[in-house]
């Protein structure tokens, strides 16, 4: 499921807003974008348009039809006047305020009582996701602080139902806020708590037997037990890594003491969670449910994916992103130059109050892959030259005129000297 179009003729503060979210040139011309990105300042709507979206998809995929000609109108999505169309398995579904159109039929919203049936069949749906921007949350992180043996004791009969396959990934919430369910962090865990309880019984099991005088033959029989019980940490670290090895992190293979343990390349050091960057933190929080939930043909949200990371980590934070979900439509909104220049010009989307205050929308400018001054100049529609720059630009301009007027060779050589220097200082 992907979204293809908006039309806002209403929605919160907005009005009469257009959006094609489909490739507009190339052979893929008409399809919807493989990402999106939301760029504008403050107060122009970009985290109520990832609401917007998340509240409308979660509405079709539980949508119910009424003696197959009708539906019943919710209280529980946002008002929108205008209309909205995804795209699911190739087949349009669009809503306005008071129809729905899906395989070429059409219904209305007449709240009408009678036989209930799935719009959307269940082979045809897949989830929306939504990471808000303040799922860094003590909350949260907590989870990941706890020895898995103690959440295993802890939360015994939690793990029991997912394990007899009572729950699964629908029947929890689908947005990751700061107060996730302490169950949904459980079940995205459940193969890691299993692993280090039968990796510890294991370990337990060769002492007493007296191996560890043995060390040649205690190697061996691990290796056998590894081999029939294989390490899912191991997959994790192979997505996550790349990102944590520009903070000098990894993830650590054998440590016990945590689900997800992170330690210090150079030192081995592990570093408790709890103790990590916030940036850290949110790279977990967000890397962890993408890697373990079963994600298809979704829809990613994710407000300021930027937050608390240095800049080198988010020139290619949305190549990893893409990589841990290539078949889903990520959505993203952002404040960063750095993120923005992930996103082909035709997949972003710049907000802006036009001359009368009203929110307008255009596409980018800047190719993907520009220079951040360049992005923030033709895209973000920022001088990127604060006041100091300003002044030093200026005097840097004057000071080429006076060169140019200078007749006297000593002096237009000192002129020459301070522009080089004032030019090299700036970058000029």
């Amino acid at each position: 499921m992907k979204i293809s179009k908006l039309n806002i003729e209403s929605y919160r503060h907005l009005q009469n807003l257009d959006f094609d979210f489909t490739y507009q040139t190339g052979e893929r011309k008409g399809q919807p974008l493989d990402k999106i990105c939301f760029i504008g300042q403050s107060a122009t709507g970009k985290t109520g348009l990832l609401e917007l979206i998340y509240d409308y998809n979660n509405f079709a995929l539980n949508l119910e039809i009424v003696e197959g000609r009708s539906f019943s109108p919710s209280t529980n999505v946002k008002t929108l006047s205008g209309k909205i169309t995804f795209l699911i398995n190739n087949l349009e579904y669009s809503h306005s305020k008071s129809e729905i159109s899906y395989k070429d039929r059409v219904y209305k919203a007449l709240g009408l009582g009678g036989m209930v049936t799935p719009l959307i069949p269940n082979n045809d749906k897949s989830c929306v996701y939504y990471f808000k921007s303040n799922i860094i949350s003590d909350k949260n992180i907590e989870i990941f602080t706890k020895n898995p043996i103690d959440l295993i004791e802890k939360h015994q009969e939690k793990l029991d139902l997912v394990d007899s396959l009572l729950v699964d990934q629908q029947d929890f919430n689908s947005y990751f806020d700061e107060s996730v369910q302490p169950e949904m962090w459980l079940f995205l865990l459940q193969d890691i708590l299993h692993y280090r309880k039968r990796f510890t019984q294991k370990m337990s099991e060769l002492i007493h037997n007296g191996l560890l005088g043995n060390p040649k033959k205690l190697d061996i029989e691990y290796k056998k037990w590894k081999e029939e019980n294989p390490n899912e940490l191991e997959d994790f670290a192979e997505k996550l890594n790349p990102l944590l090895e520009k903070l000098n992190l990894e993830v650590d293979l054998v440590n016990t003491e945590y689900s997800i343990p992170i330690k210090n390349k150079k030192t081995d050091e592990v570093i408790p969670i709890q103790n990590s960057s916030t940036g850290t933190k949110g790279i977990l929080l967000s890397f962890f449910p993408l890697f373990k939930l079963d994600i298809k043909e979704s829809i990613i949200l994710i407000d300021e994916p930027e937050r608390s990371l240095y800049p080198d980590m988010q020139m290619d934070l949305m190549e990893h992103y893409k990589k841990l979900v290539p078949d889903a439509q990520i959505i993203v909104a952002t404040h960063s130059p750095f993120i923005a220049a992930s996103f082909e010009a035709e997949e972003r989307f710049i907000l802006y109050f036009d001359e009368e205050g009203k929110v307008a929308v255009r596409r980018g400018e800047s190719p993907i892959g520009d220079d951040p001054n360049d992005m923030l100049k033709n895209d973000f529609g920022v001088n990127y030259y604060n006041k100091y720059g300003e002044e030093a630009y200026k005097k840097y301009l004057d000071l080429k005129e006076e060169i140019a007027n200078e007749v006297d060779p000593k002096k237009k050589k000192e002129l020459l000297l301070e522009a080089v220097k004032l030019g090299d200082t700036y970058n000029f």
